[in-house]
C-alpha cells in the first residue's frame, strides 16, 4: 500500500489522518488494517516505534463510526486494554485525534488518580474505552462500567500485560465481554505463553508479523560499556555530558534506584526526573509533559516506562542497568530510534550478572551488540561471545524452556579464578572469592548478603487491588 487512501477507510478518518501528516502507512498498517476491517481477528507482531497505535485503532474507528448507535443510549463497543497508565494516555491522545471528524467519545480508565472525572464521562456516555485492567475491573465492579455490548477488543502489549502479573485480571475481564466479538492481539514480542493464552481468545486468528520476533530496530545503533558497578554514576555523568546527547532515557531496574541516579546527576548539574510507580499520576504527568516539551533533557525510568513513552526525537537510551527479562531490553530501546528516525542505545555492564543478561539479549536479538572501550572506567573484561539459538527469557516466571539453563552459557562454564577481572576487596583475597563466596552464587560474588530463595511466582495469590494500573 502507497497511501491510506487505499486501506478502504472512511472519509472522516482519511481527513484526520492527512491533517496528521501522515502520508504512507507503515507496513504492519498496510497489513493489518485491511484485515481488521474484513472483520477478521488480528494477532500482530511488530517492534516498538512502528505504528501499531494506529494499526488497531483506525479500522476499529472506521466501523464504529459506521455503525453508529441512534438515540441517547451510548454503550461501550471498543476497549482497549494496556499495561500501564503513560501508554493508556498516548493511546486516548491518539485517538482523539482519529476521532476529529467523527461523534465517537472516549475515556480513559487507570488508577493512581481520583475516579470522579473517569466516572463522569461514563455517564456522559462513550464508545471507546482505552483502561488497565485494575481500574477497569474496579468500576466494573462498582457498576460504572457495562461490556455487554462490546464489538472490539484490543489487548496492546500482551507480553508486558503477563510480565506484570496482569493474566488473572484478563480473564475476569474477558468474562464480562460478548463471545460474539473482534479481538486484536498486538505486541513487540509473541513468546510461547502468550500465543498460548492468544489461542484461548482469537478466533482463526490473522497473524501480522512486519520483523522477526523479539528485534530491535535496525535505526538503533547499540553498544555495550564495560563498567564496575561502582563506577556506572560516574560514568553516566560522562556520556549524559558528551555532544550530541540531546534527549536521554535513562533505564533503571527499581523505583530506588532511579532516584538515587536523579540525585547524584543533580550534584553534577544534571537536570533530571524520575518516573516510576512511587511518584503520584500529577507527578508522572509534570515529568512527562517537561520531557515532551523539551524543558527537561534527562528522564530516569524503571520499566514501567519502557512500553509507555512515546517522545519523538529521544537521542538516547542508556541501559543504567540491564535487565533479567531479555525481551525488556528490546522495549527499551526501542523508545528511541522511532518513526524512521535514528537513534543511540548504550548498555552499562558491570562485572557480574550483567555479563549474563546481555548473553541472553544477544541471542534472542540474534546479534553481537559491539563493546564501546573508549571511555575512562572501561575494566577490561573478555568480549560476550554470540551464541545463536533460539532465545529465552531468563527469568523463572516466564514459563520458559528451563534447559535453557543447563548451564551451556560460556560465562557460566569460565572458571572463576581465570575471569580477566575482579573487583578488588573482594573475599578470598584481592584476585577473587573465596570458596565459600562462590557457593553462595553471584550475589555473594560481590560481597554480599546471598538473596532469599522465592517460591516461584506468585500470580495465583495475586489480591484484587482497586488501582492495579
Amino acid at each position: 500500500m502507497s497511501s491510506f487512501d487505499d486501506l478502504g477507510l472512511c472519509e472522516p478518518v482519511l481527513k484526520a489522518v492527512q491533517a496528521l501528516g501522515y502520508e504512507t502507512p507503515t507496513p504492519i498498517q498496510a497489513q493489518a488494517i485491511p484485515k481488521v476491517l474484513a472483520g477478521h481477528d488480528v494477532l500482530g507482531v511488530a517492534q516498538t516505534g512502528t505504528g501499531k497505535t494506529a494499526a488497531f485503532s483506525l479500522p476499529m474507528i472506521h466501523r464504529l463510526h459506521l455503525e453508529r448507535y441512534s438515540g441517547q443510549f451510548r454503550p461501550i463497543r471498543g476497549l482497549i486494554l494496556t499495561p500501564t497508565r503513560e501508554l493508556a494516555t498516548q493511546i486516548e491522545e491518539n485517538i482523539i485525534d482519529y476521532t476529529k471528524n467523527t461523534k465517537l467519545f472516549t475515556v480513559t480508565l487507570f488508577g493512581g488518580v481520583k475516579q470522579h472525572r473517569q466516572v463522569q464521562r461514563l455517564r456522559r456516555g462513550v464508545d471507546i474505552v482505552v483502561a488497565t485492567p485494575g481500574r477497569l475491573l474496579d468500576l466494573m465492579e462498582q457498576g460504572f462500567v457495562n461490556l455487554k455490548h462490546l464489538d472490539y477488543f484490543v489487548l496492546d502489549e500482551a507480553d508486558t500485560m503477563m510480565d506484570m502479573g496482569f493474566i488473572h485480571d484478563l480473564r475476569r475481564v474477558i468474562k464480562h465481554i460478548p463471545q460474539d466479538r473482534q479481538s486484536l492481539f498486538f505486541s513487540a514480542t509473541m513468546p510461547p505463553n502468550i500465543l498460548q493464552f492468544a489461542s484461548t481468545m482469537l478466533k482463526d486468528p490473522e497473524r501480522v508479523e512486519v520483523a522477526p520476533e523479539s528485534t530491535a530496530a535496525d535505526t538503533v545503533e547499540q553498544h555495550m560499556l564495560f563498567v564496575n558497578q561502582s563506577d556506572k554514576r560516574d560514568l553516566l555523568v560522562h556520556l549524559l555530558k558528551q555532544e550530541g546527547v540531546e534527549t536521554a532515557l535513562v533505564f533503571t531496574r527499581t523505583k530506588y534506584g532511579a532516584d538515587k541516579v536523579v540525585r547524584y546527576l543533580k550534584r553534577n548539574k544534571i537536570k533530571s526526573e524520575a518516573i516510576h510507580g512511587n511518584k503520584t499520576q500529577p507527578q508522572r504527568d509534570r515529568a512527562m509533559k517537561a520531557f515532551r516539551n523539551g524543558e527537561l533533557n534527562v528522564l530516569i525510568a524503571t520499566d514501567i516506562a519502557s512500553r509507555g513513552i512515546d517522545v519523538s526525537g529521544v537521542s538516547h537510551v542508556i541501559n543504567f542497568e540491564i535487565p533479567n527479562i531479555s525481551e525488556t531490553y528490546v522495549h527499551r530501546i526501542g523508545r528511541t530510534g522511532r518513526a524512521g528516525a535514528s537513534g543511540v542505545a548504550w548498555s552499562l555492564v558491570n562485572e557480574d550478572d550483567e555479563r549474563k543478561h546481555m548473553e541472553d539479549i544477544q541471542r534472542l536479538m540474534d546479534r553481537e551488540v559491539p563493546v564501546l572501550e573508549d571511555h575512562p572506567w572501561h575494566n577490561g573484561m573478555d568480549d560476550i561471545p554470540l551464541h545463536r539459538g533460539r532465545g529465552t527469557r531468563n527469568n523463572s516466571n516466564s514459563g520458559g524452556d528451563k534447559r535453557s539453563n543447563d548451564g551451556k552459557r560460556s560465562f557460566k562454564k569460565k572458571p572463576r579464578n581465570k575471569r580477566s577481572f575482579h573487583k578488588g576487596g573482594r573475599p578470598g583475597g584481592p584476585g577473587g572469592q573465596s570458596s565459600e563466596g562462590q557457593k553462595q552464587g553471584q550475589g555473594g560474588a560481590r560481597g554480599k548478603r546471598p538473596s532469599r530463595k522465592k517460591g516461584g511466582n506468585n500470580f495465583g495469590s495475586r489480591k484484587f487491588k482497586p488501582d492495579n494500573g
